[in-house]
């Protein structure tokens, strides 16, 4: 009986897990998705240094990993594992010749990485962080002043924040090492980008769970006041006041999402598309990753989409990649993007264990 329970569950999860297939991918016409690299456990966050090595966080499976497109063809032939065996190291940024690996209560600096791939040594950059694992992986990125941003999250589905360092998302100088905090009330954030021409912060927000199946929606916010209270726990999705924690409270008195995106769709990684490779109507258009629902009765996310925009207001959101999900199947979970230097778009995939490559052909 044990016997055939397990092989049952092992089937279970051989279905769950399916290879997901490029051609059940779908893209506008013009837009061709291919493997830049598989069989990348659990990918995550991406960073690209000047000399074209792609570098790739991941969560559970705790690696860092290196890839190297050596003859340009769109897929990478070389590979290296940086590191093995952290804590969450789901966030990554490159800098400076020098990689940046997010940890739950630290981040470390792997200093000239690029030539030290067979050896690679890291340093403590940043420690003393919260060591809370709930919400506890972050994302890593450079503003245009060069300091490094990162997110710490609640660490709970909903509750009060009673610390100063909870629910937040900072920046550190690069020299001094002091802390900015350039927004509050932030549930969990998995991904911001800065507007190419205002230099604003925008970023994703994960909404609470165990509110039902439509609501509250994920959010994308817009920081133009440092220090800005976005409304967690007090407030989701702007106007739905927390039942235990909103009584009190004014939702005027905080910032209200640009966009509401959908309820538990999983918003992760946005970008800002700068590259000259997409059609001129892509450019500075916001993607968004999408990662997918894990509790909601019928699945939702799964998808890359793409915000139109015209400056900085919203036009339209619509969907630019289906097919990671399936009549309630899921074959994949897109986490974050990369823009590579040719305007091409990478895309994680931390279910399939992919990393895809998207492109435009005339």
């Amino acid at each position: 009986m044990k016997k055939t329970l397990l092989s049952l569950l092992t089937l279970l999860t051989f279905q769950i897990n399916a290879e997901i297939t490029l051609d059940q991918l779908s893209a506008p016409p013009g837009f061709r998705i291919d493997f830049f690299a598989k069989d990348v456990k659990n990918a995550r966050q991406l960073a690209l240094s000047k000399s074209g090595l792609v570098f790739a966080g991941s969560r559970r499976a705790g690696n860092v990993y290196a890839f190297l497109d050596t003859d340009k063809d769109g897929k990478a032939d070389k590979r290296w594992l940086i590191a093995k065996g952290l804590e969450l190291p789901s966030g990554i940024a490159w800098k400076d010749g020098d990689l940046y690996v997010a940890e739950v209560s630290q981040i470390l600096r792997f200093p000239d990485i690029d030539n030290n791939l067979d050896n690679p040594k890291s340093e403590v950059y940043l420690s003393g962080l919260p060591k809370d694992r709930h919400h506890g992986w972050k994302f890593l990125r450079f503003s245009p002043q060069g300091d490094l941003v990162f997110p710490i999250g609640a660490p709970c589905n909903t509750c009060k924040i009673t610390t100063d360092k909870h629910a937040r998302i900072f920046s550190i100088n690069k020299k001094t090492k002091a802390l900015t905090e350039l927004a509050k009330g932030v549930r969990n954030s998995v991904g911001f980008d800065f507007h190419p021409d205002t230099g604003e912060l925008w970023f994703s927000d994960n909404g609470s769970d165990m509110m039902g199946d439509d609501i509250p929606a994920d959010e994308i916010n817009r920081v133009t006041k440092t220090g800005s209270h976005f409304g967690y726990p007090y407030f989701h999705q702007g106007n739905i006041r927390d039942p235990e924690f909103g009584v009190d409270k004014n939702e005027k008195d905080y910032v209200h999402p640009v966009l509401n995106v959908g309820a538990h769709v999983a918003t992760l990684g946005i970008h800002f598309y700068q590259g000259s490779m997409f059609p001129a109507s892509y450019n500075k258009q916001l993607f968004v990753a999408e990662h997918g629902s894990w509790n909601r009765s019928k699945k939702s996310g799964y998808k890359i989409g793409i915000i139109t925009m015209k400056g900085s207001d919203i036009v339209k959101y619509e969907p630019f990649i289906t097919g990671f999900m399936q009549n309630e199947k899921t074959y994949g979970r897109p986490v974050a993007l990369l823009e590579l230097d040719d305007g091409s778009l990478l895309i994680s995939d931390d279910h399939a264990n992919n990393i895809y490559r998207v492109s435009y052909e005339n």
